[in-house]
C-alpha cells in the first residue's frame, strides 16, 4: 500500500510504433500517482529516458533473435521470479505474448493482459511458423484480452476474440487541429514551396508498410502533378533498399526522408494528402492522427473500417489497382476542402486519449484491487 499500483508493460522496445505511442499517450494522461508504468524490454528506444522521467523503470532481457528459445524462456522465468511484486503484467508483443503470459502464470502473476495490435505477423516463413506457435499459449495464459480493433482481436484471440476489450488508439486531439501558421513553418523547414501538393507517410520501413507501392504510385503522380513531393517520415531495416528505389526511379528531388519524428502533430499540417498503402494493420494510430489534422486519407482495403472517424476523410482502395489509386490521387491534388474538423468527432468514436486513459486507469485499479 502506499503507492501507485505499478503495472508491467512487456515490449521488444520503446521506439515510435503504433503499440508503443499508444502506451505513452496512455502513460502521459494516467493519474501516475495512482497507477505506474515500468517496462520489460529487450533493446533501447527513443521513450526510455521520458519513461525515467515520468518515474517508469525500464528492465531489458535479450530477445530471442539474440539467445534462442530457450534462452529467452529462460531471462523471462528469471526476471519474473526477481520481480514478483507485480500484479499486473500487459504484454504487448501479438503472438509472442504467449510464451511472455506462459511465464507469468507460472510464476503466479494473477493478471495477465494480452493486448493484439495487428492483424498479422511479420516475418519470414520459418518466424511466423515460431509466432503462431508461441500464439498457441495466449488465450490460455491470459486473464484478459485487450485489443486496438476487433480485426486485430479475431486475428489474435481467434474463437475468444468477443471477450477481448476494443482499448482505442487515442491521441490528444487538440494537438493535431489544423494550424495554418504551423503548416507554413513547416514547409519553411522542410524547403517545400507553398504550391506543392506534398503527399505524407507515416510509417517503418518494412513490408508491412509497403513503400514500394507508395513509390510506385508517386513515380506515376509525379509525371502528372511535377509539383508533388513525397515525404517519407521514419526509419527501418528496408531504409536502404528505399533509398537505392527512390534513386532508380529518379525521385531524388521530389521524395523527402525525414526520419523519426517528435513533432508529427506539426509535420502532418504540412501534408495535403496522407497515403497509408499497408499489406495489413490492426488499427494504427497514425490515421486518427492524420484524421485529427484534416487530412484525406487513402488507405489500403486491407485496414480496418474501425479506423474511418465518419467524417468523410478515409477512402480505402485495392492494392490490385493502382490505377485507381492513381486517378483517386490527382482527383484530390485538384480538390480544395477545408481542413477544419469537429474535434468532438474523436471522441464519440472514442479516439479521445484523456477519456481512453481514464477508463484505462479505472481498468487498472479495479484489477489490482482484486489481488491485494
Amino acid at each position: 500500500m502506499g503507492g501507485p499500483i505499478r503495472v508491467l508493460h512487456v515490449v521488444v522496445n520503446m521506439n515510435r510504433g503504433g503499440a508503443e505511442t499508444l502506451i505513452m499517450n496512455l502513460y502521459r494522461n494516467i493519474d501516475r500517482t495512482k497507477v505506474q508504468f515500468d517496462f520489460l524490454t529487450c533493446k533501447a528506444g527513443v521513450f526510455d529516458s521520458e519513461i525515467r522521467q515520468l518515474g517508469g523503470n525500464v528492465y531489458r532481457i535479450p530477445y530471442v533473435t539474440d539467445v534462442g528459445h530457450s534462452g529467452y524462456i529462460r531471462a523471462l522465468k528469471q526476471f519474473l521470479t526477481a520481480n514478483r511484486e507485480y500484479k499486473i503484467i500487459h504484454s504487448h508483443m501479438d503472438k509472442m505474448s504467449g510464451f511472455v503470459l506462459q511465464a507469468a502464470k507460472k510464476v503466479n502473476i494473477p493478471i495477465r493482459i494480452a493486448h493484439s495490435h495487428n492483424t498479422e505477423s511479420e516475418g519470414r516463413l520459418a518466424q511466423k511458423a515460431y509466432k503462431c506457435f508461441a500464439g498457441g499459449y495466449v488465450t490460455s495464459s491470459a486473464t484478459h484480452l485487450y485489443a486496438c480493433s476487433h480485426a486485430a482481436a479475431n486475428w489474435l484471440f481467434g474463437e475468444k476474440s468477443k471477450q477481448a476489450f476494443i482499448l482505442k488508439n487515442g491521441i490528444e486531439a487538440d494537438k493535431f487541429q489544423y494550424s495554418q501558421n504551423i503548416r507554413e513553418k513547416m514547409r519553411r523547414e522542410l524547403k517545400i514551396n507553398d504550391d506543392c501538393f506534398v503527399l505524407g507517410h507515416v510509417g517503418r520501413f518494412t513490408q508491412q508498410k509497403n513503400h514500394h507501392f507508395l513509390l510506385d504510385i508517386f513515380v506515376s503522380l509525379n509525371k502528372e502533378v511535377p509539383n508533388s513531393i513525397l515525404l517519407l517520415v521514419g526509419d527501418g531495416p528496408l531504409k536502404p533498399k528505399i533509398i537505392e528505389r527512390i534513386e532508380k526511379l529518379k525521385l531524388t528531388d521530389n521524395v523527402k526522408l525525414v526520419g523519426i519524428r517528435e513533432d508529427i502533430d506539426q509535420l502532418l499540417q504540412a501534408f495535403d494528402l496522407f497515403l497509408f498503402p499497408s499489406l495489413h494493420e490492426g488499427l494504427p494510430v497514425t490515421l486518427i492522427e492524420a484524421q485529427g489534422a484534416g487530412l484525406p486519407c487513402v488507405i489500403a482495403d486491407t485496414i480496418t473500417n474501425e479506423v474511418d472517424l465518419g467524417i468523410h476523410l478515409v477512402q480505402h482502395l485495392p492494392l490490385a489497382d493502382k490505377a485507381i489509386w492513381l486517378k483517386q490521387i490527382i482527383h484530390l491534388a485538384n480538390e480544395k476542402r477545408s481542413r477544419t474538423i469537429k474535434q468532438e468527432a474523436l471522441a464519440l468514436k472514442g479516439y479521445d486519449i484523456r477519456k481512453t486513459a481514464k477508463q484505462t486507469e479505472a481498468s487498472y485499479l479495479s484489477l489490482g484491487a482484486q489481488v491485494t
